[in-house]
């Protein structure tokens, strides 16, 4: 008699260790068809937090949320009042996950002024939140994810106006910067170059306007280094690819989190797979591995996708390394990394040629609002965040 028990209660352990299991992998009993079927999990969490959840049309929750479903093709779309919407197609399979992180932006952004002093010409500093900022008293270094961003906040002097000589044009700047970030070569109207320090303020400027030699190996050595540390990167993204954009690709910019990289190909090729067995549940957009002469990609080395990136001449990568920033007419836009729910966040007056993101996610840009009081614009943030 102990031994039937023991054989009952070993087997009902059996049988709920199954269903168990079975529950936790998506399986799921359907009572019209009295079966057990598999399902799939859809992931969904959002910024901000209790946007609406619409699987085909119909309301399903707020996020953040886990929708269980039968496998199929869905389309899923993130709403909240205010803030623009984001969709996307998805095939769920079963017992599989998918991760969604919809990211929304405020219909209206606020817009703050960060300077008041009339900026010539402003130059973003690549991988960073600072901006180099030209005006008619100087060169300033403004550094907007090291202080609290408020109304007018101090630049930093890099150097004054009275060190250079009266004719210079400010507005012809350009700047090669150190890969360290610590100094720049500025040069105007290929008349004068100087050498200055970017971390004090120069009481002198090192004239190298008489010597093409130095200043351009100088610059030569700065452009190796970054080319050394680029490849120092790209070490850890599988070794065919480090290949190939060593001979073919031009690298634009690698994401803050460095999994990702923007880059132009500079010939018609095809770009293999690199993966021994295929992932799954991964990004299901439609990516791109026929690659054309000038096309604009990202390679996204966690899942080995490469995605074209349309309508993309002036882009940067946003502070979340999932997105991208994009200057189009008249418009500033953020995009997936995958090319997929390009969304308007800015469409207000601002300078061409330049924008540039903080470290905590909004816009700077370069806009003159009153134009009959000002003759110069000067640096404001968009808020988005």
């Amino acid at each position: 008699m102990k031994l039937l028990s023991r054989l009952i209660f070993f087997f009902l352990f059996i049988v709920i260790l199954g269903l168990v299991i079975a529950y936790a992998r998506g399986y799921r009993f359907d009572f019209q068809n009295r079966s057990l079927s598999s399902t799939g999990i859809i992931a969904i969490t959002s910024y901000p937090k209790t946007a609406k959840i619409y699987i085909n049309s119909l309301l399903k929750g707020v996020t953040d949320a886990n929708l269980t479903l039968s496998p199929g093709n869905y389309q899923v779309e993130i709403k909240k009042e205010g803030y623009t919407s984001w969709t996307k197609s998805i095939n769920l399979k079963g017992e599989l996950v998918i991760n969604i992180e919809a990211v929304l932006y405020p219909i209206n952004s606020t817009l703050s002024p960060l300077t008041n002093l009339g900026v010539i010409k402003a130059i973003p500093l690549e991988d960073t939140d600072k901006v180099i900022v030209f005006t008619e008293t100087g060169v300033y270094l403004f550094e907007a994810g090291r202080r609290p961003l408020s109304f007018f906040p101090p630049l930093k002097t890099i150097v004054k106006k009275e060190l250079f000589p009266e004719t210079i044009d400010f507005s012809t700047g350009l700047v090669s910067v150190s890969p360290d970030l610590k100094q720049a070569i500025f040069e105007f109207a290929s008349e004068y170059t100087y050498l200055l320090s970017l971390e004090e303020e120069n009481q002198s400027a090192l004239d190298l306007s008489l010597s093409e030699q130095s200043k351009q190996a100088l610059i030569d050595a700065w452009e190796k280094q970054k080319q050394a540390n680029f490849l120092k990167i790209l070490e850890t993204y599988p070794s065919d690819f480090a290949k190939i954009a060593s001979d073919s690709f031009k690298a634009i910019a690698l994401s803050p989190n460095e999994t990702k990289v923007l880059y132009q190909s500079l010939v018609n090729i095809d770009l293999p797979t690199m993966t021994k067995q295929p992932l799954i549940a991964t990004n299901q957009a439609q990516e791109t591995r026929n690659l054309k002469k000038n096309g604009v990609y990202v390679y996204d080395k966690k899942e080995d996708k490469n995605y074209e990136i349309s309508n993309a001449q002036s882009i940067q990568w946003y502070f979340d390394s999932r997105h991208l920033v994009i200057e189009e007419a008249k418009k500033i836009s953020i995009v997936d990394y995958d090319n997929n729910n390009r969304q308007a966040v800015y469409s207000g007056p601002f300078g061409a040629k330049f924008f540039t993101t903080t470290s905590d996610g909004n816009i700077i840009i370069l806009a003159n609002l009153n134009p009959e009081a000002n003759k110069l614009p000067d640096l404001y943030l968009v808020g988005i965040r």
